[in-house]
């Protein structure tokens, strides 16, 4: 793809002595959009694409450009990172070298407007044994050079010539009199703050499964599964001059990669500044034989921690989890969460909270939740309270109402996983002024419908969607506005609760009692019986049906399911109830049929057609790297496996046990590292008993719901639970024996 870029990735250098015992020393650098720090001719860290993305600062061509949305955020930030310096160091001379990427503050694409050109700037302060202290400052004192990297944007790839490379460029005694005297920039609008999150690094590396030959003399190679990253060639050889093109291959471009041999001897490449989607690789014009020894693929996303094991007896359960947990840190860069990693990289609010639940599930994604969330926060219009359709924020991000109701979900759904209350006093404010901006657009009935229009009064599309990606007919967008209005006011009304904010729990509860009232008065049809498919009925269960209505609600489900042959026909937010609220209304057994089938639409569906992560639509069109759906496995730990976290008692210091088993499952396994240790339950089904085991960590206690059919005796360990001091039998309930335990490991039988 051809693209005038900006020039050549910029070198800094500075070169400064040590002359006494060091105590300490700490470099305190940024660099926008990417950096790389060197110290005597070494990286410093093991990072990878930082810092992590913000919104760095105003954007005048916001409004020269026509873009309607006024840059009146609440807030604009840019990332430092702090290194220990003090064991690179050397006794003497030293030099502190930096090389920049272009990032998303100079983007180079219509719908990712940039900043401008990259910046610098670093403090390095070495304390010495004898109290004394040096400060090394990124000041007009360093010296530029262009790289070898001829052209990087993140969304257009990177190009390298190894024969412009300047040997020792990063360490002392190197000949920079060529080298030109820095300029000084003005920096961006956003205040320095300290890196939360963690940043990107190369999380795995991968050997190609097959190299293949191909007629032009193209070799193909494969490594099984999509990835984002880059390919690393090690210790390669090839005459001075000669140019080869490492051309990855998706459904979707994600930017071109070449490299032009120095002639050298062995050389080593990987790209620096942009990130590439791939399954397999086509490398073009390779000088000689292509082995696999001279390949590796650098597996690339921000760093978070795998807490929880998941695993069933049916497979198809086991290879859906694992393709969507590949998508979801496929998408993960920068402290964010994007739609997709190669098409538009953007970090859409919507994805991001209808899989942030599925995401808490299967990662320690603190840290991670924490910047991002105050991305959101950061995003709002301080003047209307509106939160858009991405954080941080491009023109490109197209949503509705559901995307910014993200400010009011993730801080909810990050306190009861995690049990933080701060989360919950920082962003209050945040959720309040969300539903106040929505309530601009409630009208006489109580139903939300937004209309934003531009400057010509034509409503915008991707500025008031509703659902999202149906199999068919999307249900009406203020069906799903009122619905978010309603949710976001339920969720405002329990944290206000959970902060003792009592009268102001009230104001929320009232809004959420009377947009349900409206929502069934507008939606129900009296008829029929129903609030329509395509998720009308799952988002009236998910509110609560009047009791009058739900046995006619529960039946058009019913039916409705049943039409589809047993599939869902919903789309990225009716997905993540749906599951849940098919268990929780008697029609479990329905809940498996459609998570199991393998035809479209289906989840089954995208492992038949060959995927390897999970995609933006259950057919073959659009992105095939999407993780938005995953908000609909929730219902594979809460509801099949059966472990919750209580909102009484947040971050799993009380747990609810509750298995639903399914189908012909014989076993469920499900555990996560809580805030309080490894909680985690373990069921087992036979003809003759059903067993299962918990693991309640310390200093927390649990609700236990043993399946128990009638005539069937439950026992813990051998004995009557009766017997332990430490487990209080409570009764029975629906087809189960209900148990409250303390902390420890139980096993119950039931014969």
């Amino acid at each position: 793809m051809a693209l005038r870029g900006p020039p050549p990735a910029p070198m800094l250098r500075k070169e400064f002595d040590v002359e006494k015992k060091v105590e300490k020393a700490i470099a305190f650098v940024t660099g926008l959009g990417y950096f790389e720090l060197y110290l005597n001719g070494e990286k410093v860290g093991d990072d990878v694409l930082v810092p992590n993305q913000t919104n760095y600062g105003k954007r005048p061509d916001l409004i020269k450009q026509g873009i309607p949305l006024p840059d009146n955020f609440r807030e604009y930030k840019v990332m430092y990172l702090a290194y220990d310096i003090k064991n690179q160091l050397n006794e003497g001379q030293n030099v502190l070298g930096s090389i920049l990427g272009n990032g998303f503050y100079n983007p180079a694409k219509h719908w990712a407007l940039g900043y401008g050109t990259p910046r610098f700037l670093a403090q390095v302060y070495i304390t010495y044994s004898d109290g004394s202290e040096d400060i090394i400052v990124s000041d007009e004192s360093w010296k530029a050079a262009q790289s070898p990297i001829l052209m990087d944007m993140v969304y257009y790839g990177e190009h390298y010539d190894a024969r412009k490379e300047q040997a020792g460029w990063n360490q002392a005694n190197f000949d920079d009199s060529d080298w030109q005297k820095v300029a000084l920039r003005k920096a961006p609008e956003g205040k320095l703050v300290a890196h939360t999150a963690n940043p990107d690094k190369v999380m795995e590396r991968l050997k190609p499964l097959k190299i293949e030959e191909l007629a032009n003399g193209n070799y193909r190679v494969d490594f099984g599964v999509e990835v984002s990253g880059w390919i690393r060639l090690n210790k390669v050889k090839g005459p001075a001059g000669h140019k080869i093109e490492i051309k990855y291959l998706c459904n979707t471009y994600s930017g071109d990669n070449s490299y032009i041999f120095s002639g050298k001897g062995e050389e080593n490449y990987a790209a620096r500044f942009n990130w590439f989607i791939f399954s397999a690789v086509e490398i073009i014009n390779w000088p000689g034989k292509l082995t696999s020894e001279m390949l590796t693929a650098e597996v690339v996303h921000t760093y978070v921690e795998e807490s929880a094991t998941f695993e069933t007896s049916n497979q198809l359960f086991n290879d859906i989890n694992k393709i969507w947990r590949r998508s979801q840190t496929d998408n993960m860069h920068g402290g964010i969460a994007s739609d997709c990693p190669h098409r538009e990289r953007s970090a859409y609010t919507g994805d991001g909270q209808v899989a942030s639940v599925t995401v808490m599930h299967n990662y320690d994604a603190r840290n991670f939740y924490q910047k991002w969330i105050s991305d959101m926060l950061g995003a709002q219009n301080v003047e209307t309270g509106y939160v858009p359709n991405g954080a941080p924020w491009q023109p490109g991000c197209g949503g509705g109402v559901a995307w910014g109701a993200a400010i009011c979900i993730m801080p909810w759904e990050f306190y009861l996983h995690y049990g933080a209350k701060d989360m919950l006093e920082v962003n209050f404010e945040g959720m309040k002024e969300y539903v106040r901006y929505m309530q601009t657009w409630v009208d006489k009935d109580g139903i939300m419908y937004s209309q934003r229009v531009g400057k010509d009064g034509k409503v915008l599309k991707w500025f008031n969607l509703g659902e999202w990606v149906t199999p068919g007919n999307l249900p009406p967008d203020e069906m799903v506005h009122t619905f978010y209005l309603w949710r976001c006011a339920d969720l405002t009304a329990q944290a206000a609760k959970a902060l003792n904010k009592l009268e102001e729990a009230k104001i929320f509860v009232a809004i959420s009692e009377q947009t349900k009232n409206a929502f069934h008065k507008k939606f129900y049809n009296e008829k029929n019986g129903t609030y329509g498919n395509a998720g009308g009925n799952i988002f009236a269960l998910k509110m609560g049906v009047p009791k009058s209505q739900y046995d006619k609600v529960v039946a058009a489900l019913k039916n409705d399911i049943k039409a589809n042959n047993g599939h869902l026909d919903t789309g990225i937010f009716g997905t993540q109830f749906f599951f849940e609220a098919l268990s929780e209304n008697g029609m479990h057994d329905l809940a498996y049929e459609a998570m199991n089938k393998r035809d479209e639409p289906g989840y089954g569906h995208w492992l038949e057609l060959g995927a390897t992560t999970s995609r933006e639509q259950w057919s073959e069109e659009g992105s095939h790297n999407h993780p938005m759906f995953g908000g609909g496995l929730v219902w594979y730990y809460r509801k099949l496996a059966g472990m919750n976290a209580d909102p009484e008692k947040p971050g799993y210091r009380h747990i609810i046990f509750k298995p639903q088993p399914a189908g012909d499952l014989t076993f469920v396994k499900y555990s996560n590292q809580t805030s309080y240790g490894e909680a985690g339950i373990n069921w087992k089904k036979s003809n003759e008993e059903f067993s299962m085991e918990i693991d309640v960590p310390v200093s927390c206690s649990a609700t236990v719901y043993v399946p128990a059919e009638e005539g069937k005796t439950v026992f813990e360990n051998g004995v009557s639970p009766t017997e332990s001091k430490d487990i209080h039998f409570m009764g029975e309930e629906n087809g189960y024996q209900l148990f409250v335990v303390k902390s420890g490991k139980y096993n119950f039988v039931m014969k």
